[in-house]
């Protein structure tokens, strides 16, 4: 939901990130070419990835905020790491600080271009590595109101695209597209995103569940700007719109070339993460 690499930020939650190129994407504002609706929204998230592209690694600290629907708050201290991956989906891995009861848990994530992806948690307190089942992906992270799905990068071959309108909102402007997951087992029947027209970051999703009834509701908002390229979101808050519960998420410390690489994102390094 980049429509960035959010994992890799927010877990990237919520960027257009992959390895993608198109004949659409052409010198000319999207605003100016004649382009089907589903072309269009196919251009809008190919050109989020490329002006995102190429920030190699990075890492940050965050702080999780769940709360109820009446209003009672846990917070959670974790940190992220995650690596960019030509040809593929970028890694990342999450470690939690804190508190006691989920020191030490840390998740991995393979992302991928269309297939699902792969997730692994370590749990300290069994010593062990669990694998996520795909059909699981559904399922709350950490019992906030994130998915599994949430958490990996956003691929732009993971979905079919659409272009809805333009929406002004406090005077800035705004491109409203539709997309769809090309998995099946996914969650999510639509996505609905609020993309930046200047700077193509992501404003807000709103996610269907398989019912096609809206579920939840994601903004990002508080972005800065890093290496003088990569815009990333200082918080993202994501209701629930069912259960009434809400999950906000606090970066800080972004850091890039921190000297990662691939073999950092293993089973094996999970189990050694801290």
């Amino acid at each position: 939901m980049k429509l960035t690499h959010t994992f890799t930020t927010a877990l990237a939650l919520i960027f257009f990130a992959g390895q993608f190129s198109s004949p659409i994407l052409a010198a000319e504002p999207l605003s100016a070419q004649e382009l089907s609706a589903e072309q269009k929204g196919l251009a809008i998230a190919t050109k989020a990835y490329e002006i995102d592209k190429g920030w190699g690694d990075s890492s940050s600290t965050m702080q999780m905020i769940l709360r109820k629907k009446k209003g009672q708050e846990r917070t959670r201290e974790m940190r992220s790491r995650s690596i960019e991956i030509v040809g593929d989906g970028d890694r990342g891995i999450i470690i939690f600080d804190d508190p006691a009861d989920v020191k030490g848990t840390a998740m991995l994530t393979h992302s991928h271009k269309v297939e699902s992806d792969d997730q692994w948690l370590f749990l300290p307190d069994l010593k062990r590595v669990k694998r996520i089942s795909s059909s699981n992906k559904s399922g709350a992270f950490m019992s906030s109101e994130f998915a599994y799905e949430d958490m990996g990068s956003q691929e732009v071959e993971k979905y079919t695209y659409r272009f809805i309108r333009d929406e002004n909102i406090d005077g800035r402007d705004y491109f409203v597209i539709e997309r769809k997951p090309v998995d099946r087992k996914s969650g999510y029947t639509k996505q609905i995103t609020w993309i930046d027209q200047e700077t193509y970051r992501m404003h807000r999703v709103e996610f269907y569940d398989r019912k096609s009834a809206l579920l939840k509701t994601l903004n990002a908002s508080e972005y800065k700007l890093y290496l003088d390229k990569y815009w990333r979101p200082g918080r993202m808050d994501m209701q629930n719109h069912i259960t009434g519960k809400s999950t906000t998420l606090l970066f800080k410390d972004y850091q890039f070339a921190n000297g990662f690489e691939e073999k950092d994102f293993t089973k094996t390094s999970l189990k050694k993460a801290k």
